[in-house]
Formats: structure tokens, sequence, C-alpha cells
């Protein structure tokens, strides 16, 4: 049972990807972070010693506070929030004993560089579909809550990325680094590239595949996925309210991926 103003592994790990996860802090100083630089998936770097300088970024929100091993930088970080009005806990044991519990953990290396809002910036080809929504649900529910995504003509993709510091997905490409590897989606390679390995993100991610690459025997889910997808993509003619439509689908297809795969539904209940 989590502690007054802290909050267990357990508890935020089944936070973790769904649209009730709080804003996650890392505060570990740079030298325990050098130790073992991964991020609990979803958080984003501050420097403790200068809280009341950020604090206001995080107005209206949530937070759960990292450090190393949930002490004095995670406690206190957490309790000046909370002085200025901000809703705080303290992650119990930090990374440290998220780490030993299994959790898993994204390589701070194979996160692109940030913007001069601490913001990830990709850029795709527009009209999205299968891969080209999921990839975005990926990074904001396990990478970066404030990812922005550009969707342009395929022929702009490159120069657009190049102009604007953003990072290519899902396009094609031998330079291209997330992007299809062989019989896998790019999903699949953020998956493998993030660290984000999981019995319930494996399932997703054979529905994806099975949707995206015409292999609908891979999963008996693809082909509903495949047809939702394709109804989205006529539905909105703005991609970014396609993505945002998307990501509710995404949400409840995670949900039953992790916590009901073995529930059935029949009519009549009672005979």
């Amino acid at each position: 049972m989590s502690s007054f103003n802290t909050i267990s592994i357990d508890k935020l790990s089944r936070l973790m990807g769904t649209p009730k996860c709080p804003v996650l802090i890392d505060v570990c100083t740079d030298d325990d972070f050098a130790c073992d630089p991964r991020l609990v998936p979803g958080a984003v770097r501050r420097p403790f010693a200068s809280v009341s300088e950020w604090a206001h970024e995080f107005k209206d929100r949530s937070v759960v506070v990292i450090c190393r091993k949930g002490l004095k930088l995670g406690q206190g970080v957490a309790a000046w929030l909370r002085h200025e009005g901000i809703p705080a806990d303290s992650l119990e044991g930090g990374t440290v004993a998220w780490a030993e519990a299994g959790l898993p953990m994204v390589p701070e290396a194979k996160i692109p560089a940030r913007d001069s809002k601490g913001r990830t910036v990709w850029v795709t080809r527009s009209r999205p579909k299968i891969d080209r929504i999921a990839c975005p649900w990926l990074i904001r529910r396990f990478v970066d809550p404030n990812a922005v995504f550009l969707f342009v003509q395929p022929s702009q993709v490159p120069a657009v990325a190049e102009r604007f510091g953003a990072t290519p997905f899902d396009i094609e490409g031998e330079d291209v680094f997330w992007s299809h590897r062989g019989e896998k989606c790019t999903f699949d390679t953020m998956l493998e590239e993030f660290g984000l390995v999981t019995e319930p993100l494996l399932r997703l991610a054979a529905i994806v595949r099975g949707a995206d690459t015409a292999r609908l025997d891979l999963a008996p889910e693809a082909a509903g996925l495949l047809a939702a997808s394709l109804g989205l993509s006529r539905m909105y003619a703005d991609d970014l309210e396609q993505l945002e439509a998307g990501t509710i689908l995404y949400d409840a297809l995670y949900r039953w991926c992790r916590d009901a795969t073995d529930e059935t539904h029949n009519w009549p209940v009672r005979k």
C-alpha cells in the first residue's frame, strides 16, 4: 500500500499507457542518471534544484515525481509542487525499484532530440491509416506525451525532416531508422528500440502488423482494426483530427490486450 503522498509501482504501472496517467517527472541527478540512462516510460527530465522555476509548466496537472530511490529528491520536489498547488506524489522506490520489478524503461539515447519546448517532433506521410496512427499513439502514451506529429506529402517528408528538425517515421528508405524491418511494422520497431516489449503491447503489435500488411491471419482482431482504420480515414479529412479519433481506438485496444482478452460476451445472458 502506498504511503501518503507517494504512489506504488503497481498503481503507476496500471495507469501507464492510459489517458489517466499523470505527468511523470524524472529528477535524478545527472550522475545517478548516467549510471542507468533510462526513463520510466513517458517521463520527462527536470533538474530538482530549479523546481521553483519550472513548476508552473505543470499547473492543472497531476504529477508523479521520480528519483533514484524515492527518497529526498522525489519527495522534496513533490512537496514543492504541492506548495505551488499542483497535486504531486513521489514514486515509491524510484527508478531502482521500477527496474528491479522488471518493468519497461526507455533508453534516453533512443529518444530523438527535443525542440525548444522539450517536445520530440516527428514527420510522416499524410493520410495515415494504421501504422501512422499506432506509432503516434505509442509515442504519446509511453515515450513523449507532448510529441508533435507533422503529416505532409510523401515526397516532402525528408525535406521537412531536415528543415524542421523532425524525425521521419514509417516511410520507405534504407536510411530511415523508424520504419518497417523485414515483415515487421514501424510499431514493432518502436517497441523494440524503446524497450517496450511487454505482453499487452506485443499482442497489440500483432494486430497492427496483421492489419497494416494484409496478413489478417496474424490475429483475429486485425480485420476489425483494418475496418475501423479505413472507416476513420473516410470520416476525417484532417489528419490530426483522425489521429485524435484513432487514439481513442488504440486506447481501447490496449486495454483489451492488457485486461480483457479472456472475457467473452453472449446473448441471451441467461437461458
